[in-house]
């Protein structure tokens, strides 16, 4: 059986920062896909950051605040977030893809950021 959990989420002030983790655990194996998506009360899942087949892809709403990256041994994917702004208020969830393709999502974790 195949986990991702992440960890890292919480409260904080505008301007902030946050670590977010997800590490991986059980059978899975030949991990192409790694990243990191956020839903929003009453809004789409949404893209923030993934890299995919070591190519690294920004929503235009992470670009130069957020920073992905990812450690293939640990089976661990990161997302360091900077400059923080209430509107990045949401549940954020990580995903993994191996090279057969399949897909296996964390179960997310709150983020919120006010005053």
């Amino acid at each position: 059986q195949v986990q991702l959990v992440e960890s890292g989420g919480g409260l904080v002030q505008p301007g902030g920062s946050l670590r977010l983790s997800c590490a991986a655990s059980g059978s899975i194996f030949n991990i192409n896909d790694m990243g990191w998506y956020r839903q929003a009360p009453g809004k789409q899942r949404e893209l923030v950051a993934i890299i995919v087949s070591g190519k690294t892809i920004n929503a235009d709403s992470a670009r130069g605040r957020f920073t992905i990256s990812r450690d293939n041994a640990k089976k661990v994917v990161y997302l360091q977030m900077n400059s923080l702004k209430p509107e990045d208020s949401a549940v954020y969830y990580c995903y993994m893809q191996t090279d057969r393709s399949r897909g296996y999502w964390g179960q997310g974790t709150q983020v919120t950021v006010s005053s």
